[in-house]
């Protein structure tokens, strides 16, 4: 058995509750705003939490900050700006950190970017989703193609130089071909950061109550490859199973390794790497070590927004406390780590659970001799297999 030495790199997710319109494939903790704006003391309510969390992150530093929802470009840069130096006050921030804000197109303009940018936002992350305007329409989302472009375009006049756009793919009635241009007109902006993933029915969604007609698995794997293909061929790295990175020639002519990624997104890396973050916000979740006690405890934050604000200023904002069993590590360890296409260092493993790798040896050995995965010179990784294979690949590590 090993110990909790040292704890893992900390974050901070913060979640905005509030969207123009509940999207039909949505199953994140997002509301309806009814009003015009969304209300300004909710600000207030989220530095209150983290002031209640102090206790349990005394002495840490945020390595990374994550501003996610629903939709926090619905607020005005100058709250945003009022969070940021409320955070900066209270907490131990990384110098060189990585602020990310997530923007919808079709609730931003030029002079918002401005604004979050000076407020010390340096990374967006924007749900363009699709540039078709009848995807978009059928995904239910509030923006059209003409104001995605807009976005993308504004982010660039913004200074932002690190950005990602997000993508979706299997789309209601998509064909190949229009998979394929959407990532195309994607690339064409060069963005750092590029994600591109499945649309998957979660239930308790519209889309779950009334299924679309979505390509069937040889259309999707057509997609998927095809996909592949032409983000490497325009210089995309694949590090995560639905995250690609710009690649850059590498300056140290001596190294074996021919390109580096410098955009790959630091959050989450972080939550695939099995580290902590503290989580604020309505529906927030956490999950944070404590060397004292050797524990790993997982808490979430009451959902509903009005329930939240009215409780957080009682310090009764967590509706539950969860501390995880061996078990229940090893298999969030694994469920998160085997989603990175270059695998982790065994060293990882024990550092961020406080288990011995000897603890898992009996699955790691399944896994290698289903050629799922690989474990050499101190390195796990899957192997093309396994990651056709995942969710079987990470099912041997289930708890009994």
């Amino acid at each position: 058995m090993s110990s909790l030495t040292a704890l893992p790199p900390l974050s901070l997710y913060i979640h905005f509750p509030w969207c123009v319109e509940k999207c039909p494939y949505c199953d994140f903790n997002s509301h309806e705003l009814k009003a015009s704006t969304p209300p300004d003391d909710y600000i207030d309510c989220l530095l209150l939490d983290v002031e209640n969390e102090l206790p349990n992150i005394w002495g840490r530093s945020i390595s990374t900050i994550f501003m996610g929802g629903g939709t926090p470009s619905l607020f005005a840069a100058e709250s945003i700006d009022r969070l940021m130096q409320g955070l900066r006050s209270r907490l131990n921030i990384s110098p060189d950190i990585e602020v990310t804000l997530e923007a919808n197109p079709g609730t931003v303009d030029q002079s918002q970017f401005v604004g979050f940018r000076q407020a010390g936002i340096n990374r967006l992350s924007m749900g363009i989703q699709s540039f078709n305007d009848t995807m978009l329409k059928k995904l239910g989302r509030i923006h059209n193609s003409i104001q995605a472009i807009n976005a993308i375009e504004a982010a660039h006049k913004a200074d932002f130089n690190s950005f990602n756009i997000d993508l979706m793919f299997g789309l209601p009635d998509q064909s190949i071909e229009q998979m394929m241009q959407d990532l195309q007109t994607a690339i064409d902006f060069q963005p750092p950061h590029l994600s591109h993933y499945q649309l998957t029915i979660e239930p308790n969604t519209l889309f779950a109550a009334k299924p679309p007609s979505v390509p069937q698995n040889d259309a999707l794997w057509d997609m998927t490859q095809l996909a592949h293909n032409l983000l490497a061929e325009n210089n995309y790295g694949q590090y995560e199973v639905s995250a690609f990175s710009k690649q850059h020639a590498n300056p140290d002519s001596r190294s074996p390794t021919k390109y580096v990624q410098t955009t790959q997104c630091k959050h989450n890396l972080n939550y695939w790497q099995f580290g902590d973050y503290l989580g604020i916000g309505a529906g927030a979740h956490q999950k944070l070590s404590y060397a004292n006690t050797q524990t790993i405890e997982r808490c979430y934050k009451q959902k509903h927004p009005k329930t939240y604000m009215q409780q957080v200023k009682n310090n009764m904002h967590v509706l539950d406390k969860k501390l995880l069993s061996s078990d229940d590590i090893i298999f969030e360890f694994m469920l998160n780590t085997l989603r990175l296409t270059n695998g982790f260092e065994a060293d990882i493993f024990s550092q961020h659970t406080g288990i011995d790798v000897k603890a898992i040896q009996p699955m790691l050995d399944q896994a290698i001799h289903n050629k799922w995965l690989t474990y050499s010179n101190n390195f796990i990784k899957p192997t093309p297999l396994g990651n056709q294979y995942l969710n079987d690949l990470i099912s041997l590590f289930l708890p009994d």
